[in-house]
């Protein structure tokens, strides 16, 4: 791809900048034995595989203070990078935390974040080992998790094989409810909003998928995240639209603001669920739901017609 000198990002949107900067990067050393392109890098350390990854929340962009907590931006900042590492087929051990702020922030705010974060590590087994402070005039917070792959093989988005079926464990649409609510005023019903304040990644299915051929944390919209599947695999994949059940409260919150539930459910992002790829039904462990096909050729389809996936990209919202 070639980028003019005037192209911004928005121009060219987040995902061809990433490839960019990956090109101008050159070729990994052979110490790296997965680069940019996938849920989490992974590099050799004494012989062992370290797996790592890393992501930035901007306040007013990823989370807003008069929405969530201190607390639930600490939950969800941890459970974004943790189920990275699970994706990949880890189990994530440290996480390095950079956090920037206004000198005005509140100290108990900046507490109840730190219990936040640790109460969701724990879940895993994991820990804050680190980080740094500095200010800034918004609120920015880094993450970098670090994972062991337990001598096991890990589970890239580059494994699909035509054949597999495609299942997804954990909620999906309930963030982009929760959003839409928020964003009208509304902190009820309680269990949809706070999908969006405080994501719980069912993180014991994605551990339990031992036999997928390929797996990704779905934080921008089911769609796009399979379309970096099938991408990375070379591959096609089809949604069936009537294997995906719309939930009641779901259904009853898009009757009564004229949305689509569906759409939310394809499309919406930061619910932090999986979707993985498996060689057969049989494969496909308990908790999941089979909801399409992987096929020869390339891109996305819902029930066997293109689709565009207009999941989250930052530089078009």
């Amino acid at each position: 791809m070639c980028v003019s000198a005037m192209q911004t990002v928005a121009d060219v949107g987040e995902f061809a900048v990433i490839e960019q900067i990956a090109a101008r990067l050159g070729h990994a050393p052979a110490h790296v034995e997965v680069g940019p392109g996938d849920d989490a890098a992974i590099i050799q350390v004494d012989g062992a595989s370290v797996i790592s990854c890393v992501d930035i929340f901007v306040q007013d962009v990823h989370f807003r203070l008069d929405w969530s907590s201190a607390y639930d931006v600490g939950r969800k900042v941890i459970a974004a990078n943790l189920a990275d590492i699970v994706a990949m087929g880890g189990v994530p051990t440290s996480l390095l935390v950079g956090l920037a702020m206004p000198a005005s922030t509140e100290v108990s705010w900046v507490l109840e974040l730190a219990d936040g974060m640790k109460a969701e590590a724990e879940l895993l087994g994991a820990s804050v080992v680190g980080g740094d402070i500095a200010r800034s005039e918004h609120i920015m917070i880094s993450v970098t998790a670090l994972g062991d792959l337990k001598s096991a093989k890990p589970i890239l988005r580059s494994g699909a094989q035509v054949g597999d079926v495609v299942a997804v464990a954990g909620k999906i649409g309930f963030a982009q409810a929760g959003l839409m609510l928020l964003s009208r005023g509304f902190k009820s019903p309680r269990a949809i909003v706070d999908t969006h304040r405080r994501p719980e990644p069912p993180y014991e299915l994605a551990s339990a998928a031992k036999k997928a051929h390929s797996m990704i944390d779905v934080s921008d919209g089911l769609l796009s995240d399979l379309q970096h599947i099938a991408q990375a695999s070379s591959v096609a994949i089809d949604v069936d639209s009537n294997s995906i059940v719309i939930p009641e409260e779901l259904a009853a919150i898009a009757s009564a603001y004229r949305a689509d539930a569906l759409s939310w459910m394809l499309n919406g992002g930061e619910d932090h669920a999986f979707a993985a790829t498996f060689g057969s039904v049989a494969d496909v462990p308990s908790g999941w739901v089979i909801v399409g096909k992987v096929n020869a050729g390339s891109g996305i389809t819902v029930d066997g017609e293109p689709a565009q996936a207009s999941g989250w990209q930052h530089f078009s919202q």
